[in-house]
């Protein structure tokens, strides 16, 4: 019997470009074999629109947005989004693949509706989405488990326009130049800027306060980026190590997805040391966190050896050219084996849940 799986992809988020992208690559990636697979797409205004069937994988993005067409039912949020053909069908779908950035996706929010319509989902829960979204959050817990970070602080938007002045002071004074300017709950190295000078800490604020009320601001160190993949759910496992080398000063959303401008080095060149500590710290954090699925652990390696984490992903990009799935294809797990392998541990995740007693 194949296991029906619904693709929740889209969102009202500034990732949602991206999201399309994954969402096109896993059905060109899945098994139609094994799988029956029912789109269910997040249009930019929120609106929640459930597609047919798939009977082959999407030609193109185009080809997953049903928001115009006619021909379905109107947008709007009901249980039959869940049903395998619609509610008269009687058959819920046996697993929800949410392939969702940024908020409104990967925060949380909708692992917690999941979560109440008691629906099996691949990925991070509830706790592990919303800490690994807010950076502010997740470094706290980083730095409880003993985990060495780069000094940050953070601020905000209230805080910024009673007194801006004595924000800047304190960024100048504990952290110096050149320092990392973030919102606190966004992926893609959206609204991410990096100031040299009051003067660019000024626009880098006044950027990242677009995307989020509160703002993280990162000493800025002179390192490698090094990332590492987890999976698993209580007993996880890592991936190699890549590397991320830049052209430009830091990895940024254009970077990432418009210019190519950057290369991946897989597997990174490390010693069998960096490498047992990396998987050490990963694991760790992933831990920490209490995730489950999957992570991208990303690290700076300094001149000196010194090993620094310096966030997780909770969904990171999953597209075959993603760092994610090819730090696995070079582990010898390839892309539609990887997606499998994620279902399964949604699955196995949701069956060990129900053993919960909730009643006396």
């Amino acid at each position: 019997m194949k296991t029906r799986i619904g693709l929740l992809y889209g969102g009202k988020s500034a990732e949602h470009k991206v999201s399309m992208q994954t969402a096109l690559a896993v059905t060109k990636a899945l098994d139609f074999e094994k799988f029956e697979i029912y789109p269910i797409y997040i249009t930019e205004e929120g609106e929640w629109v459930k597609g047919p069937q798939l009977g082959a994988p999407a030609e193109n993005v185009k080809a997953l947005e049903f928001s115009n067409n006619s021909n379905l039912p109107t947008p709007s949020f009901t249980p039959a989004l869940f049903q395998a053909g619609g509610a008269e069908s009687g058959k819920t779908l046996d697993v929800i693949f949410p392939l969702l950035h940024g908020p409104n996706g990967e925060d949380g929010t909708v692992q917690g509706l999941l979560e109440l319509l008691n629906l099996p989902y691949v990925g991070n829960g509830v706790l592990a989405s919303a800490a690994g979204m807010d950076k502010i959050v997740m470094k706290n817990v980083f730095a409880q488990a003993g985990l060495p970070q780069v000094d940050y602080v953070s601020a905000l938007r209230s805080e910024w326009e009673k007194d801006s002045e004595k924000v800047y002071g304190q960024v100048e004074e504990r952290l110096g130049y050149p320092c990392f300017v973030k919102p606190a709950n966004l992926g893609s190295s959206v609204g991410i800027s990096k100031a040299s000078n009051k003067q660019e800490l000024e626009e880098a604020f006044k950027e990242a306060f677009q995307f989020d009320r509160k703002i993280i601001i990162e000493q800025g160190v002179v390192a490698r980026e090094i990332e590492i993949g987890v999976m698993g759910n209580d007993e996880p496992e890592c991936s190699v190590v890549g590397e991320i080398v830049p052209k430009k000063d830091f990895y940024d959303y254009k970077a990432k997805y418009e210019d190519g401008d950057t290369a991946m080095i897989i597997p990174a060149e490390i010693t069998e040391q960096q490498y047992a500590d990396l998987k050490e710290m990963a694991i760790t954090a992933f831990k920490a966190l209490d995730c489950s699925g999957l992570v991208r652990a990303d690290f700076f390696l300094t001149k000196d050896g010194q090993l620094l984490i310096n966030e997780v992903n909770t969904m990171p990009g999953f597209t075959p050219f993603s760092m994610f799935p090819l730090l696995w294809k070079h582990t010898g797990v390839e892309y539609p084996q990887l997606i499998e392998k994620l279902v399964n541990l949604g699955i196995q995740r949701h069956a060990e849940k129900q053993k919960i007693k909730y009643t006396f």
